[in-house]
């Protein structure tokens, strides 16, 4: 529901390690972990940047607290793009190793993790995701009703991010918006983070409305571009509204739509007349946002069986075979159940 975004560190020897650990360990004493779940986290951050060394191409670790349920935590993804795997099931056996390695590195993180999956292709690369939270949880924390991820990264260099992704998810309705200040740096996230606001504190459902508040509520600030994305669970259906270029696609397993936003800044110049878009549901949907810090010409068709993933494999998918690393970078995945 929050706007936190991931820190990137990108890992290329053995030596980055030290100052990822050193962001790890400082983010976990924020966290409140204890000095067991501690040292689990470093074990598994150094078994992270060990396979990045040995097998990946471009590897990066992307790093951000999280909050599922009430329950505090830490959302860990290694991306990269080297050889894949052919059967990754196979390589979390321990004793398993395509470098000569003992070929425990997989499997220790998936024992330490509260939440984890692998997801890989040959040729394409390797995504893995491991989530540790305060307090070990026996059962998944994400709601049966949805699941809602995204990947958010500052442009290098900058410490703020000027996009920014939200959602809000009740009994009646799942809200969603990604919005991306124009430029970046400080100015950009302040003008995202004034159009977050306008959404927190309204229990307005239509789309348009919405984007109508963000634009009233921006005035002033450096604007944004945004896309709203409201799911109605009654009607089963999306209703979808946006202004400026956020690309947007519903995706299912016959196939990807995509949506069209007006031309225009928010907090600055709107349509007189603000259209949304309706989308009936499909089993099996996926509703993606992502900005222009990516580019537009992915589709979910193309990942073999990520349909059986959680939604923050996806959207690191995305990121990594589209990401521009120009500006600020992200992408929004819905996932209804």
């Amino acid at each position: 529901m929050n706007k936190m975004h991931h820190r990137s560190f990108a890992v290329t020897d053995r030596s980055h390690g030290a100052m990822i650990s050193q962001h790890t360990r400082q983010l976990s004493h924020e966290l409140g972990f204890a000095s067991k779940k501690k040292g689990e986290l470093d074990i598994l951050v150094a078994e992270l940047v060990s396979n990045l060394v040995k097998y990946g191409n471009d590897g990066e670790l992307l790093i951000r607290p999280i909050q599922d349920n009430h329950q505090t935590g830490m959302e860990i993804i290694s991306v990269d793009s080297g050889p894949g795997m052919a059967d990754p099931t196979q390589m979390l056996e321990d004793g398993v190793s395509t470098g000569g390695s003992l070929g425990q590195g997989l499997g220790a993180i998936q024992r330490l993790s509260d939440e984890f999956q692998l997801y890989s292709q040959p040729g394409t690369g390797t995504v893995v995701l491991a989530r540790l939270y305060q307090h070990r949880s026996p059962q998944k924390l994400t709601s049966q009703l949805a699941d809602v991820r995204w990947i958010c990264v500052p442009k290098a260099g900058e410490h703020v991010c000027g996009d920014a992704c939200y959602y809000q998810l009740t009994t009646s309705s799942l809200k969603l918006f990604l919005g991306d200040g124009l430029g970046h740096g400080v100015a950009a996230e302040i003008a995202v983070s004034q159009a977050i606001n306008q959404l927190s504190q309204s229990r307005e459902t239509m789309p348009e409305k919405l984007l109508a508040l963000i634009h009233q509520g921006t005035t002033g600030t450096r604007g944004l571009v945004g896309t709203c994305a409201v799911f109605d669970f009654s009607t089963r259906k999306w209703m979808i509204c946006g202004v400026g270029n956020i690309t947007t696609k519903l995706s299912t397993p016959r196939g990807v739509k995509g949506f069209m936003a007006q031309n225009g800044i928010l907090g600055y110049v709107i349509p007189p007349t603000l259209l949304p878009s309706e989308m009936p549901y499909e089993r099996g949907q996926w509703l993606i946002m992502t900005s222009d810090g990516l580019r537009s010409r992915w589709n979910p068709a193309r990942y073999a069986g990520i349909n059986q993933y959680d939604a923050s494999i996806l959207a690191a998918v995305i990121y990594k075979e589209c990401a521009r690393h120009t500006d600020d970078m992200s992408v929004l995945v819905g996932k209804l159940y």
